[in-house]
């Protein structure tokens, strides 16, 4: 129970945050209301309706992009053809949260509640530009329309920019404590997604805010269509990557259905490269190829006349194992899109390092890690016994001089204690 705690520490922080903001922010508008009321009505319909059709996207994420960028545009939102709009950031943060939970309402109804972190941080990510704009903009101190003063569209980008940075952070934040991986590297993570889909969001916000001053809100569905249509292609990309993933996974079993390997091992193989390779602070798309290579690595077996007993290729000579990874790499390499696994599939079996030379640069680090993983599970396979942990842990610290890579193996050392004190 400490181990979960421990590793929700960030989600807990800023689901905290995000609800005192909610509480402070709706008793204050209890208070004192917007003073337009249907305006308000009108974006919490599009922030609402944003929610409702949420995305998921890679690395077990989820996005409402529509609801996002409408949640923005209220933020950054000063002036109308009709007159100044007048609402405060607390009323910002407010319509956000009720909008919000009434478009996931749905979801909830049928099993698929979002993540509450998710929904925190994009609750403090519009606070943050609500914050940062409406007292400048009561004040004056930006000009009352684009034309008359650029600096209003500079300071709207500027608050957006600022505020999808800050999204980022909030998101490192969760990630590393989830995954227990490094904060610089999974921040570097989500500042290159934050290229994509965050920035059309915070173009679309900005956009919609400042050609309300002219167009009313006639703006909002203008630069909404588009969106809706990136968010449409996202969803299809989504669908496409999990359908791949799937088929990859079912491939991987092949060698088990065949008798080749054990039932589960595939699976447990993968699941451990990627606990490694996230703790080691891989790129997301380093981390797709890892998981992909170490489901199809034994592939390389469907050639033995003779399956290995148990699978287990770390009890075979060096020589098999290479010809099995070659063997395995050739089959992925067949299909054509797929060979930077091929490449880390096919040197799986290299070793760390070799007698009197220096460790071998050249070696892909997922196949690093496949080596350490697939040797570990050979020894330890579906077993929750703690010694038969602990020895093929030992076993692989004395091949460290040249089989495996000292750094994957205390880290893999760690994500196994790690689960093992999650299964407690």
């Amino acid at each position: 129970m400490v181990g979960r705690l421990d590793d929700e520490r960030g989600a807990v922080l800023v689901v905290s945050l995000a609800g005192l903001l909610v509480l402070s922010s709706v008793v204050i508008t209890a208070q004192h209301p917007p003073a337009r009321i249907g305006l308000a009505f009108v974006f919490g319909c599009f922030i609402a309706a944003g929610e409702l059709v949420r995305i998921p996207l890679p690395g077990a994420r989820e996005a409402a992009p529509l609801g996002a960028a409408a949640a923005l545009a209220y933020a950054l939102l000063g002036k109308l053809p009709d007159g100044r709009t007048g609402h405060t950031a607390w009323d910002v943060v407010t319509l956000t949260a009720l909008a919000t939970l009434v478009g996931a309402l749905p979801h909830i109804g049928v099993g698929r509640a979002p993540r509450l972190d998710e929904l925190a941080r994009r609750l403090l990510t519009v606070a943050f530009a609500a914050a940062a704009f409406r007292p400048v903009w009561d004040r004056g101190l930006v000009g009352s329309s684009v034309h008359d003063n650029l600096r209003l569209a500079v300071f709207m980008v500027l608050v957006a920019v600022l505020a999808a940075l800050l999204d980022a952070v909030l998101a490192a934040v969760v990630r590393a404590d989830r995954d227990r991986s490094p904060f610089r590297a999974t921040l570097r993570g989500e500042l290159r997604n934050l290229l994509g889909l965050g920035s059309a969001i915070a173009a679309t916000g900005v956009l919609i805010a400042l050609a309300a001053q002219t167009m009313g809100l006639w703006a909002l569905p203008l630069f909404i269509v588009p969106l809706l249509m990136a968010q449409f292609s996202f969803r299809r990309y989504a669908t496409i990557r999990e359908t791949y993933r799937q088929t990859i996974r079912s491939l991987s079993r092949v060698t088990e259905v065949a008798g080749y390997t054990e039932t589960g091992h595939s699976g447990r193989v993968s699941q451990l490269c990627v606990a490694v390779g996230k703790e080691l602070g891989m790129s997301e798309q380093d981390l797709q190829d890892l998981e992909y290579a170490s489901l199809m690595h034994d592939l390389g077996q469907l050639s033995l006349t003779d399956p290995i007993p148990g699978g287990a290729t770390v009890m075979v000579t060096h020589d098999d194992q290479v010809a099995i990874a070659k063997l395995g790499s050739g089959v992925i390499r067949q299909t054509g899109v797929l060979d930077r696994v091929a490449d880390i599939v096919e040197r799986q079996a290299d070793p760390y390092r070799r007698p009197h030379e220096a460790a071998d640069l050249t070696l892909p680090l997922a196949s690093r890690i496949i080596k350490a993983a697939n040797a570990y599970d050979d020894l330890v396979g579906d077993s929750r016994e703690s010694s038969r942990r602990l020895e093929a842990i030992e076993r692989l610290r004395l091949s460290m001089a040249y089989d495996f890579d000292p750094v994957v193996v205390q880290t893999l050392a760690r994500v196994t204690e790690h689960a093992a004190a999650h299964a407690l």
